[in-house]
C-alpha cells in the first residue's frame, strides 16, 4: 500500500517539483483538494481529491472539505497501537504519513489598510490549523511541512529515511506556523474593536499573571505575562506591597548581575561566594562579594549609599537574621533571594512595604535563554549574554602583569561591566564595587562618573569597560586617580595607544576579546 502524502497549500510555490519527487521518486499517492489539486493535476500529476477520498462532497463553498474522520483519522492514528489500528481497519481509513499544509493567506489579505471585515474573516483558514496540528501532534509517525523553505532538507532526507528528531523537529516548526497565524489573526481584531489588549496579543503564548497598577509611569497602563514556574513567575512574594513594572525591570537587573557570582548553594555549586547586588534605575549602584551574606549587604550599601535608597537588591544565598538588620537599616524597594530564614522573616515583618521575593535556582533554570524587547511593530529577541567569564582566553598586552590581588579585582570588576547600561565603567577593589559610570555618550564621561564615586578609594583599584578604549584619555584621567589595572575588550585601530600609555604609566591592562554592550 502506498504511503500518502496530503497536500494543501495556499502559497504555491516549490509545490509541483515536490509533488513529482514525492510520487515519481519515492511512490507517495498525492491527496489534495481545491486548487492546490488543480495546480498538481495542470502538472500532469495523478491526484486523489479529498472529496473522493473521503467519499463526501466539498460543502459551504470548500468552507468544510478536509474536517472528516477519513483524514483526521489517517493522521492521527499511531501505528504502533493495536486499538487505532482496528478503527483504521474498521472504518476504512488509510493512515496519512505526510502532511504539507500552508494556511490561507490571512497576513496578505490584513496589508490591505482598506480590507473589509467580511473579506478578512473569509480568509481565516479553519481546516488548514487542524490538519497543521493533528500531524504536529502525531509526529512519531507523520511529518508535517508547513514552508517551502523545508522541501528540499525534506526531500534530500528521504533518501536515507525521515528520523524521529526530524519530525519533531518539524513539529515544533508547525505548531510555531499556527501560533503566530492565531496571534496575527487576534491582533487584528483587536485592532478593529478597539480593544485595549492588541498591544499584548502576540503575547498570548504567555499567560496573563497580573495586571499591574500601571507602567514606568502612571499615565500608562501594564501587564505581566509570565509562564507559571519558570522565572520570575515562580517567584514567591512574600510580603510587600504590589509589584509595579519599574521594581521588575530592576529586579531582572539585579537577578542577573548577582547570577554571575552563581545563586543559592546545591550540590553542584556548594562553594559559591555569598554575594549581594543594589540595583537603581536596571543599573547597579553597589555590588559586593564577602565571606557571608551580611557582610555582603553591608559593602553592597557602602558601595554608594545615596544611591542605594529605594533600590532593589538581589542576594545569591538565602537570607539570615544578620543580613535582616543590614536590610533594615535603608529604606529598599525589594528583596530577592533564594529563601529568608524564620527569623529574617520576623525581622523584616516591620518593613510591611518592603517587597520580599523568593525566588529559587529551579525557576531560573525553567526559564528562556533569550531576551526579548519590543520596537515599533514588532519585536527583537537575542540570546542572554551570560556566558561564564573565561580569564586563560584573555590576553595580557602590558609589561606588567597584574598582581594576584588586581587579577581576581578585574574579574569581579569585568562580572559586573556587562550588567552596565553602555558606555559603562566600574572601579572596583577587594571584592567591592567603589564607582560605576553608566549610560553615558561617550566612555570617557563615564569613567569620569565612576572616579568621581570612587574618590580617594580609587587609589590602588582597578578599572573595567564594557567597549574597547580608542584613544587614552579614558587610561590617563584612570591614572590621575590612582588606579593600577585596566580590563577592556581590546580591538580598536588605535589600541596600541592605550597600550603604550599604560606601560608609561605603569598600569597593567588586560583584553579580553568580548565586548558586553548593554543598551
Amino acid at each position: 500500500m502506498p504511503r500518502i502524502a496530503l497536500l494543501s497549500v495556499s502559497n504555491k510555490q516549490g509545490l509541483v517539483p515536490l509533488a513529482i519527487a514525492l510520487s515519481q521518486d519515492y511512490g507517495f499517492q498525492l491527496l489534495s483538494s481545491g486548487g492546490t489539486a488543480k495546480v498538481l493535476e495542470e502538472a500532469g500529476l495523478e491526484v486523489t481529491r479529498v472529496a473522493e477520498h473521503t467519499e463526501a462532497p466539498e460543502i459551504l463553498q470548500g468552507r468544510v472539505k478536509t474536517l472528516h474522520p477519513k483524514v483526521h483519522g489517517g493522521i492521527l492514528a499511531k501505528r504502533d497501537d493495536p486499538n487505532h489500528q482496528k478503527d483504521l481497519s474498521e472504518q476504512n481509513i488509510a493512515p496519512i504519513d505526510l502532511v504539507i499544509v500552508n494556511l490561507y493567506p490571512f497576513e496578505e489579505t490584513i496589508k490591505d489598510p482598506n480590507v473589509n471585515w467580511e473579506n478578512a474573516i473569509e480568509n481565516i483558514d479553519i481546516g488548514g490549523p487542524a490538519m497543521v496540528r493533528a500531524a504536529a501532534k502525531n509526529n512519531a509517525h507523520v511529518s508535517v511541512l508547513t514552508s517551502p523553505t523545508q522541501y528540499e532538507p525534506f526531500i534530500n532526507a528521504l533518501k536515507d529515511g525521515i528520523t524521529s528528531e526530524m519530525r519533531k523537529k518539524l513539529a515544533l516548526e508547525a505548531f510555531q506556523h499556527t501560533a503566530s497565524y492565531d496571534i496575527a489573526i487576534s491582533n487584528w481584531l483587536a485592532q478593529k474593536l478597539k480593544s485595549n489588549k492588541q498591544n499584548s496579543s502576540w503575547l498570548q503564548a504567555f499567560p496573563l499573571k497580573q495586571s499591574l497598577r500601571y507602567g514606568e509611569n502612571p499615565h500608562q497602563t501594564a501587564a505581566w505575562y509570565s509562564n507559571t514556574n519558570e522565572g520570575w513567575g515562580g517567584a514567591t512574594q512574600l510580603q510587600g506591597k504590589e509589584l509595579s513594572t519599574n521594581n521588575l525591570l530592576d529586579l531582572e537587573a539585579a537577578l542577573s548581575t548577582v547570577m554571575e557570582f552563581g545563586y543559592e548553594k546545591d550540590k553542584q555549586r556548594p562553594s559559591i561566594s555569598p554575594a549581594a547586588v543594589v540595583i537603581k534605575h536596571t543599573n547597579p549602584c553597589g555590588v559586593a562579594i564577602s565571606e557571608n551574606t551580611s557582610k555582603a549587604m553591608s559593602k553592597a550599601l557602602e558601595a554608594d549609599p545615596i544611591s542605594a535608597f529605594g533600590g532593589i537588591v538581589a542576594i545569591n544565598q538565602e537570607v539570615d537574621s544578620k543580613t535582616a538588620e543590614v536590610i533594615q537599616s535603608l529604606f529598599l524597594e525589594c528583596v530577592v533571594a533564594p529563601s529568608f530564614s524564620k527569623e529574617a522573616m520576623r525581622l523584616l515583618k516591620g518593613k510591611k512595604n518592603l517587597r520580599l521575593l523568593e525566588l529559587t535556582s529551579n525557576a531560573i533554570r525553567k526559564s528562556s535563554n533569550t531576551y526579548v524587547r519590543s520596537i515599533l511593530g514588532g519585536v527583537l529577541v537575542q540570546e542572554l549574554d551570560n556566558d561564564e567569564i573565561q580569564p586563560e582566553t584573555w590576553s595580557l598586552v602590558t609589561k606588567r602583569a597584574p598582581s594576584r590581588h588586581e587579577e581576581e579585582d578585574l574579574k569581579f570588576a569585568w562580572k559586573i561591566a556587562r550588567h552596565v547600561r553602555s558606555n559603562a565603567i566600574v572601579v572596583a577593589s577587594n571584592g567591592q564595587s567603589l564607582g560605576i559610570g553608566a549610560g553615558q555618550m561617550n566612555r570617557v564621561g563615564a569613567a569620569y562618573l565612576a572616579l568621581k564615586a570612587a574618590k580617594e578609594k580609587a587609589k590602588g583599584a582597578v578599572l573595567a569597560s564594557d567597549g574597547f578604549l580608542p584613544f587614552n584619555d579614558t587610561v590617563r584621567l584612570a591614572s590621575e586617580h590612582g588606579i593600577t589595572a585596566i580590563i577592556q575588550p581590546g580591538g580598536s585601530v588605535r589600541d596600541n595607544e592605550s597600550i603604550e600609555t599604560c606601560n608609561d604609566l605603569d598600569i597593567s591592562m588586560i583584553f579580553t576579546g568580548k565586548r558586553h554592550f548593554l543598551h
